[in-house]
């Protein structure tokens, strides 16, 4: 019934039922166009063909804005051969996706236009500011390399968090880190989250009624893509030429440690005791909720304190992806020579979901040969019904 429901909503242009207040803020104040959209406008008009991915958190995964931006690309270019690929997982922000980028979309598809979103998971999940830059730099340059005239628009999308800040006279430190990436690169910007805070302001949007806590409601959601219609509009306005299309020139990395080499590095590297065990196909016995990707996958688990790994790597930065469940525990880890810190992997969702986080244990190190070492702690949180650590991925920035 859901499904039906959803293709009413696409079909009749999104709202319905919705009574959408009159807009009178234009657009053009959440939209930075630089230097547009040459390549994808091209592969459009010119080659009747195109490939479009989605790289993002759950408002990217659900369905909504992306549902009605893929049915109106296929009816405004109908002569056009259209593929979209979904690269999005609910909860996971800029770290996760700079690691999972290769194997999740850049091995499996030459994108021309890819849309990429973490400012709200990288808040949600703690991320500071260098690591965001890092990341989000990592993530332009991996698709770049692979293909320098693909086209990347880089979205910043509303919270609570983010009204508050704007309300404040402060810019969101995420949606600054957004523009700064899109502006080293020359590529298109979306600010949503302060076009949804400014529409609030102008008594236009109402965040009770156009949102669920983080993700936008009917209303919300025909907001959102009628922002990204806009700017491909724009970008479309004048038909690109051969010569911008081959001046797609790659800029220097942001920042020396950038994470343009991340990547996942597999669970068979890792040199482990008796306490730890590998799953061909985990998948949990408590009855707890997960993740598509994360449940049925191979598992390096040990839910026994004092268990003890050493992960020999090459590169400058380090970190796990973990399915954290109600019986999630603490590791204690160290690069090198390095003192153990404590980690503690059990999250606010544990008591119900297994949910994949992905932790940085390192991001700015020597290049070169390194050893991560992990063991269990004897410590746990309060909450928690265990000492588990479940990891599913490696990740190696080199």
């Amino acid at each position: 019934m859901k499904y039906w429901l959803l293709v009413l909503f696409v079909l009749c242009g999104g709202l319905a039922g919705a009574q959408a207040p009159h807009s009178t803020l234009p657009k053009a104040d959440f939209v930075t166009l630089r230097k547009g959209l040459p390549h994808f406008a091209y592969s459009v008009y010119n080659q009747h063909k195109a490939t479009v991915a989605f790289v993002g958190g759950s408002i990217t995964f659900n369905p909504g804005w992306r549902d009605e931006l893929c049915a109106w690309l296929k009816q405004q270019y109908a002569d056009v051969q259209f593929t979209f690929v979904t690269a999005a997982i609910p909860s996971l922000g800029s770290v996760a996706h700079v690691f999972r980028l290769q194997q999740d979309l850049l091995e499996k598809a030459n994108p021309d236009l890819v849309f990429v979103e973490t400012a709200v998971n990288d808040r949600g999940n703690g991320t500071d500011s260098i690591t965001q830059v890092r990341a989000l730099d990592g993530i332009v340059r991996q698709i770049k390399l692979k293909n320098r005239r693909t086209d990347v628009v880089l979205m910043a999308f509303a919270d609570p968090d983010k009204t508050g800040d704007y309300n404040k006279g402060v810019v969101p430190v995420e949606i600054a880190n957004h523009e700064v990436v899109a502006a080293h690169y020359q590529s298109p910007s979306i600010n949503l989250g302060k076009e949804v805070r400014d529409r609030i302001a102008n008594n236009e949007l109402n965040w009770d009624r156009d949102f669920k806590d983080i993700h936008p409601a009917e209303y919300g959601q025909h907001l959102y893509f009628t922002t990204i219609q806009y700017l491909l509009q724009q970008c479309f306005a004048t038909a690109p030429s051969t010569k911008e299309r081959a001046a797609a020139k790659l800029p220097a990395a942001m920042n020396k440690a950038t994470f343009q080499k991340g990547h996942y590095y597999a669970l068979s590297n890792a040199r482990t005791d008796s306490g730890w065990v590998y799953h061909k196909d985990w998948a949990p016995q408590d009855g707890l909720s997960t993740r598509e990707g994360y449940v049925h996958v191979p598992v390096l688990a040990s839910e026994k304190p004092g268990a003890q790994m050493h992960l020999p790597f090459t590169g400058t930065a380090v970190g796990i992806a973990v399915i954290a469940g109600g019986d999630a525990g603490t590791i204690s880890y160290a690069i090198d020579n390095a003192a153990f810190r404590d980690l503690d992997l059990y999250t606010v969702h544990s008591s119900w979901l297994h949910l994949p986080c992905y932790w940085l244990l390192a991001g700015d190190l020597k290049k070169g040969k390194h050893t991560l070492h992990i063991r269990i702690s004897q410590q746990s949180n309060k909450n928690s019904k265990g000492h588990a650590c479940r990891i599913a991925r490696f990740l190696v920035n080199g």
